[in-house]
């Protein structure tokens, strides 16, 4: 594994566990797909540090099991600003 990789595969990591972001914000975040940040955080870094692996599955999980509730959110936002116009 390329040096760039494990980099960018342990800011990742850090900054989801920092902030519990998705792999969306994280991806956004640093400019890389979400394809990107999921293979680094879910097969790279299982190989680089497993401990810290297992922590950032727990907040990927976390954001997995509260998915349904930030999109009602998001779609109740969406009609609620087209109501407004």
């Amino acid at each position: 594994m390329w040096d760039y990789m494990i980099k960018r595969a342990l800011m990742s990591a850090e900054y989801i566990l920092e902030t519990g972001a998705t792999v969306r914000d994280c991806a956004e975040r640093f400019g890389t797909s979400k394809s990107t940040v999921h293979k680094d955080v879910s097969e790279r870094l299982q190989e680089i540090d497993f401990e810290l692996y297992c922590k950032v599955r727990e907040v990927l999980d976390k954001n997995l099991r509260e998915r349904h509730i930030r999109g009602g959110n998001a779609t109740k936002k969406k009609y609620e600003k087209n109501d407004r116009s």
